[in-house]
């Protein structure tokens, strides 16, 4: 499984488990529910990168995801859950005072929260601790050492110096200065540090296994004292099974526990044992007086949450039962009640104990600040708000490298955390979630998951909408317009209003390009210099038309931004990048006709492009007459080009006399609008004039009425109503002096059959 195949499992999850949103149950099932489907998972993942030799920081990161995955579940079910009532511990005893105080224990836990809570914390630790060593087989109990006792007994009494010369557990302490023979000593501290092991991890039947394999049952049982009597027979408790019954009825644990545990601390404190054997005991019991033996065999900060969980459930379980009073089992002295402000204060130092832990030095493996243990601490002190709202200020503040594969899947933790509690009904601070979605959502955008995106930017809320319209501008030109309706359709597909998408995604797509295009002012372009192709940006603008003309909801919104960007192309004179616009729009945008004003606009362009293709139609068919054609092709030449030139004609006159870009102009609002029109008038008014002049007065030689038409145009320039003169005024365009000066020339061209009148063309002299 890639990183990008994770990326997909995970978001198949996440789809899996929000069909499930009102199941409160499926989502915390213990197998099949959201955290156990997302730690297996990592234990996937983990295990084909073990395969492949990867990086052991990267094995390392998905292992502490895994982890955190499994505290998840371990806690929130209870904090979901409303537990069912249960008698408490003074209730049991009241109604049978030989209740076993494993039942009592049990009892205490139910009462207290953070109890219960811990206990199910320090299994999660347990279950997560690296597997124990275990020492190589072993022939005998203390073979050499047995050995030399031997031999020293068949010889007299004479023992090799140095070495016990009894047999029994505590010979090496009692026999001052000896010890057991080196093999024997090597093989008594493997045992010890394999049973340390085998009790961090919670797997005591396992170290009683190891103690009997190694001719230790003493041993064996100095580590079954640490249970509870329990003695279901005689107590008040459910019945897992009806089947067990029978074998419920016998008694188990240590009916002497409190003079066990005192024993195990003294051992524990005893110098004269080795470290090992005494960390072991202090493992066993643990209590303030053996924190700092348990402490110092503390190497990452796994075992020093281990540790403080241990002796605080150990200490509040003791401190609680020793309150009960007189009992039959191990009771004492007066029963005490604890006070609910006694309560409070054991919350509080467990609090400020745990707390400790956030910078607690480590030997091995990530320090106590690595984003996971953090997090850790955090789900353990029920502070989710205070963990997500660090987070997304360590994303602001960018202290993470985005480059890196840890930095993907602390995203991807957290995106899928804050999911998670929202299913749940856990709130999550909003800016805070917001800030680790995007986050996320950029990395599936980098590792190019684009089928994703839409599930993600869902979640969001209120900005759910913006979110993935910023993703949708983020394809920029690299989607082809395919990929671009397949992912606008999404965002209808995970709950999103698709035509609000389009229409923010096009509105953001025109602002982004014109951030990067300059504003169509200052001298005006030229018209007839050679078109160049389309930089990226006005490419990006002239694309942004795509996202509203998917669908005729959109088409209002279409409409209007078609006319912005005609205006820019237009106003900077990219004729060609405007008629590649009218290309792409759907043949509905010219049936709306509200507002009025925006569709008078837009098919005043119209109207401009048909007059632009039909002179360029006229100038190509102009090119098109060569000599040596025969009388056919010349008649049919002709009549193709006059009725090109009659069309010309009456578009552009229609166009003149019709106020074309004017009712708009003289409004005052829309101060950027009413510029860019005026500018586009005096740009493409002169253009067209002189274009339709010259047209005119180059065909006269075979349409010899066209020289009268083409002064005739002068009367309609020169109209009042019109006003098509102060088209002409702007100094860097098409000067009026360039169209009075091809008039006299006009005018000149006239007189070129004889004569002397000039209005002779105007009044139709030639025949």
């Amino acid at each position: 499984m890639t990183e990008r195949e994770l990326f997909v499992a995970s978001a198949d999850v996440l789809s899996l488990s929000q069909s499930l949103k009102d199941d409160l149950a499926g989502l915390l099932d213990p197998e099949d529910g959201f955290a156990p489907r997302m730690r297996r998972l990592c234990r996937d993942q983990i295990q084909e990168l073990e395969d492949q030799n990867a990086h052991p920081e990267d094995i390392e990161i998905l292992r502490l995801e895994e982890n955190t995955w499994g505290l998840l579940q371990a806690v929130l079910p209870a904090r979901k859950t409303e537990p069912p009532p249960t008698p408490s511990a003074r209730e049991l005893l009241a109604t049978n005072p030989y209740t076993p105080p494993s039942t009592l224990a049990q009892a205490v836990m139910n009462s207290s929260p953070l109890l219960q809570e811990l206990v199910v914390v320090r299994e999660w630790l347990q279950d997560t601790a690296p597997s124990p060593p275990h020492p190589e087989a072993t022939t005998g109990y203390w073979k050499f050492t047995k050995h030399n006792v031997l031999q020293g007994m068949r010889s007299g009494n004479s023992y090799r110096d140095g070495l016990v010369k009894e047999l029994d557990p505590d010979a090496p302490n009692r026999e001052g200065g000896r010890a057991l023979a080196s093999d024997d000593a090597s093989y008594e501290k493997s045992l010890l540090q394999a049973l340390y092991g085998c009790v961090r991890a919670g797997r005591l039947e396992e170290a009683v296994e190891l103690c009997r394999r190694a001719n230790q049952p003493w041993r064996a049982s100095s580590i079954l004292g640490s249970r509870l009597f329990r003695w279901p027979a005689i107590s008040i408790e459910p019945r897992e099974d009806d089947a067990m019954v029978e074998d419920d009825e016998s008694w188990s644990g240590n009916r002497n526990r409190k003079l066990w545990k005192k024993t195990c601390v003294h051992a524990a404190l005893n110098n004269s044992l080795s470290d090992q054997e005494r960390l072991l005991y202090a493992a066993l019991a643990p209590s303030p007086l053996t924190a700092t033996i348990l402490k110092s065999a503390c190497r990452t900060w796994e075992d020093h949450l281990w540790v403080q969980v241990s002796i605080i459930c150990e200490e509040k379980e003791s401190l609680e039962l020793g309150r009960m009073g007189a009992g039959f089992w191990e009771g004492e002295g007066e029963p005490v009640i604890t006070s609910g402000q006694e309560q409070e204060e054991w919350e509080n130092e467990v609090v400020e104990s745990l707390t400790t832990l956030k910078d607690v030095a480590v030997v091995e493996g990530p320090s106590a600040e690595h984003a996971f243990h953090h997090s850790q601490l955090h789900i353990i002190l029920n502070r989710t708000d205070s963990l997500l709202n660090g987070f997304a200020g360590g994303l602001s503040d960018e202290q993470f490298k985005k480059d890196t594969f840890e930095y993907s899947q602390l995203c991807r933790f957290f995106a899928h955390f804050c999911l998670f509690l929202q299913m749940i009904d856990i709130s999550t601070p909003p800016l805070a979630t917001q800030v680790i979605l995007e986050a996320y959502l950029q990395v599936l955008a980098d590792a190019e998951q684009r089928q994703l995106i839409a599930m993600y930017a869902g979640a969001l809320g209120d900005n759910a909408i913006e979110r993935y319209a910023a993703y949708l501008v983020s394809l920029q030109l690299s989607a082809d317009i395919s990929e671009r309706r397949s992912a606008l359709t999404q965002a209808n597909e995970h709950g999103l209003d698709m035509h609000r998408v389009a229409v923010v995604a096009a509105e953001r797509t025109i602002g982004t390009a014109f951030e990067h295009l300059p504003e169509p002012k200052g001298p005006l372009p030229s018209i007839i210099a050679l078109p160049q192709p389309l930089g990226e940006a006005e490419l990006f603008l002239l694309r942004s038309i795509e996202w509203t003309t998917f669908s005729e909801e959109t088409y209002q919104t279409a409409l209007e931004q078609t006319n912005v960007i005609l205006r820019y192309f237009l106003g900077v004179g990219r004729v060609q990048a405007a008629l590649s616009l009218l290309d792409m729009l759907p043949s509905g945008l010219a049936n709306i006709s509200e507002p009025e004003e925006r569709a008078t606009e837009y098919l005043h362009y119209r109207q401009f492009f048909v007059i632009w293709e039909t002179l360029e139609r006229v100038v190509e068919q102009h090119g098109q007459h060569v000599l040596g054609m025969s009388k056919g092709e010349e008649t049919q030449w002709l009549s193709q080009y006059r009725t090109s030139i009659d069309q010309a004609f009456e578009q552009v006159t229609k166009l003149l006399t019709t106020e074309w870009l004017v009712s708009d102009v003289e409004q005052v609002v829309g101060d950027r609008r009413r510029r860019d029109l005026i500018r586009i008038r005096q740009i493409f008014i002169p253009e067209i004039i002189i274009r339709l002049h010259f047209t005119l007065v180059n065909s006269r030689q075979w349409i010899p009425d066209n020289l009268k038409r083409a002064l005739e145009v002068v009367n309609i320039v020169a109209d009042s109503r019109y006003k098509l003169y102060e088209d002409f005024v702007n100094a860097d365009g098409r000067r009026l002096g360039e169209y009075l000066g091809a008039v006299r020339d006009a005018f000149v061209a006239g007189l070129d059959k004889g004569g002397s009148d000039p209005f002779r063309p105007i009044i139709g002299g030639y025949q």
